[in-house]
């Protein structure tokens, strides 16, 4: 329409250029301390640096023990397998950890850090692993559980005891999963905040895609998949609010599984900004958006085993509000035909023609194995994400965040959303009404960051989160649904592009919203039929998705797989179905 194209030739430059004068003056405000945090990331970097010598020496020792040791076929074992070894004594403890630090280090003094220095995944090297290994070794058989000696990794924001940098205490999570025999030894790379499904931040710098150096591997849990991808872990623990488990997972062609809130023990961090110290928490109290922990790793059954380990007594013991819900292993192994549902896209953001095509082909394989696969559309889709899992997001305005980065630096990935959180509301309500006739959905954003504003409107916007959640649950239960099969955001986006093309990842946000499980498994790459289709994407609203995902032949391409909360057994039962499936297609007859 005329106005509306007037106003797009001549008022769009005008608000860019004040955007810009806001987003100086807003860096401005932040900067104005910026010193203390400049004298302080030297001195993380180095401390990294040590970090990653003492882990190259305890490398050395280790392989002075065992001078013939092989890795490669240690590092060719799953999960599964690697345990009932390690547990039965036909794997030495020092030989594992041996061959997963080696293939982080060079035992050659020429080389640099091998996977490390690839990707830049790691933060620091978890020094006690050497002592945890050796308590180990005390264990009667019969003490040992089930993730006796298994080296794992840790996502950057989750509590641990070690050398250098010393929690208070071990976090109840890495707390379970040492009592059940596994040695954490390295924590893993985040972006600034966690608000982001790229992986920078101003000390450790960009983590970049194993799979294609060009790409990122996702966020925020974007080491843990980077490290995953390249074989230097075999399990890994990350954390997700908006989809932070699952957009590495399938950016870097791993599984991935985002736990119901409450049913593993995490404390509420919403948010990490990345200081001298490594990660500090930040925005805590949000109810709207569950932020979730969950394993990571190369197949179903290691979540599987995962969980297993970390569902155990132990875990309510520890912490009494976590419920005493072991894992359900009928539920699991259970054999009887499944009614699936399942989209192509979610109605808010068009998919790649991969994620549509991965979706295709992993329901018809379902359903010529024998499940009832029903199709399904997702309800007030864009009210949910952006009323609920913006508005959620940033129901205080962004105060909370602006106020742990006063004097930090702010990366730039994240220097837009900062820009944008220090408007003055009334700048942010004029550019809204402006932008309502140009960009809807920008305009909508706009008003959902000011925030809720008092308490009566937070408690109105926790009620429209659970009446959205029972609307959900309705339409899933008028069609008798046991599990969703939906598409998971793919292939890889190149680096930059995360906050280009922020309103792709509805199809995770949504579970984060009704606080489902739900976790990703790799079925397919992307085809030369796939880059060529993608020439024809316009997106629903002019989506900037095009050329963040071009340039993606041979990436891999993954579905998500949903049920309801505290049901991720089953969730792990159409994962592990989907996987096996896909599997036997892949092999010759």
């Amino acid at each position: 329409m005329p106005g509306a194209a007037w106003l797009s030739y001549f008022l769009v430059p005008l608000l860019l250029l004040a955007l810009l004068r806001s987003a100086l003056l807003g860096a401005t405000l932040l900067s104005w301390q910026h010193a203390p945090a400049c004298n302080k990331i030297p001195r993380a970097q180095k401390r990294r640096e040590v970090a990653m010598q003492k882990m190259e020496a305890l490398a050395r020792r280790l392989r002075q023990q065992e001078p013939e040791l092989d890795p490669k076929p240690i590092l060719e074992l799953p999960l599964e397998k690697l345990a009932q070894k390690l547990r039965a004594d036909e794997l030495s403890l020092e030989s594992v950890l041996c061959s997963y630090l080696e293939e982080l280090v060079s035992l050659n003094a020429a080389q640099a850090l091998k996977v490390h220095h690839e990707v830049n995944c790691l933060t620091d090297f978890l020094g006690e692993c050497e002592e945890q290994l050796q308590a180990l070794k005390k264990l009667k058989k019969s003490e040992r559980g089930l993730l006796y000696g298994v080296p794992i990794s840790l996502k950057d924001n989750f509590d641990c005891m070690f050398l250098e940098k010393p929690a208070a205490q071990d976090g109840v999570i890495v707390k379970v999963l040492k009592a059940h025999g596994a040695i954490p030894f390295v924590k893993t790379n985040i972006p600034q905040t966690l608000l982001s499904f790229g992986c920078s931040n101003p000390i450790y710098g960009q983590t970049l895609n194993p799979l294609n150096l060009k790409k990122t591997p996702g966020g925020s849990s974007g080491g843990e998949g980077a490290l995953l991808a390249e074989g230097g872990s075999i399990l890994g623990m990350g954390t997700d609010t908006g989809g932070s488990i699952r957009i590495p997972a399938s950016f870097c062609g791993v599984c991935g599984l985002r736990t119901t809130g409450s049913r593993l023990r995490y404390s509420v961090v919403v948010v990490v900004v990345v200081v001298s110290s490594g990660v500090t928490s930040a925005v805590k109290g949000k109810k709207s958006v569950t932020t979730a922990a969950g394993p990571m790793a190369r197949d179903v059954e290691s979540l599987a085993l995962c969980l297993r380990a970390l569902l155990s007594e132990d875990m309510h013991r520890l912490d009494p509000t976590v419920p005493p819900l072991p894992f359900r292993e009928e539920v699991y192994s259970g054999k009887r035909p499944l009614r699936i549902g399942y989209y192509e896209s979610d109605g808010f953001t068009q998919p790649s023609p991969s994620m549509a095509r991965a979706v295709r082909l992993t329901s018809r394989l379902l359903q010529d194995a024998g499940h009832q696969v029903i199709p399904f559309s997702v309800p007030r889709v864009e009210y949910a994400f952006i009323h609920l899992f913006t508005g959620g997001l940033y129901a205080d305005g962004g105060a909370t965040l602006l106020e742990k980065l006063k004097g930090d630096i702010v990366d730039p990935s994240m220097k837009g959303l900062v820009s944008l959180l220090c408007l003055p509301d009334p700048l942010k309500c004029f550019w809204a009404w402006i932008l309502k006739y140009i960009d809807p959905r920008t305009s909508q954003n706009l008003e959902e960051i000011r925030g809720v504003g008092t308490p009566k409107k937070l408690w109105e916007q926790h009620t429209a989160v659970e009446e959205y959640q029972q609307e959900f649950i309705a339409k899933w239960s008028s069609l008798d649904l046991d599990v969703l099969l939906v598409p998971a955001l793919d292939p890889a986006f190149y680096i930059g592009y995360p906050t280009l093309a922020a309103s792709s990842f509805s199809y995770f946000s949504l579970f984060n919203v009704l606080n489902f499980s739900a976790g990703v498994v790799p079925v397919t790459t992307v085809t030369l039929e796939d880059e060529e289709e993608l020439a024809f994407y316009r997106g629903y609203y002019g989506d900037n998705f095009q050329e963040a995902v071009r340039g993606s032949v041979g990436l891999p391409v993954g579905v998500q797989c949903v049920a309801l909360p505290w049901e991720e057994e089953l969730c792990l039962r159409l994962m592990k179905e989907v996987e096996t499936l896909v599997k036997n297609q892949r092999e010759p007859k």
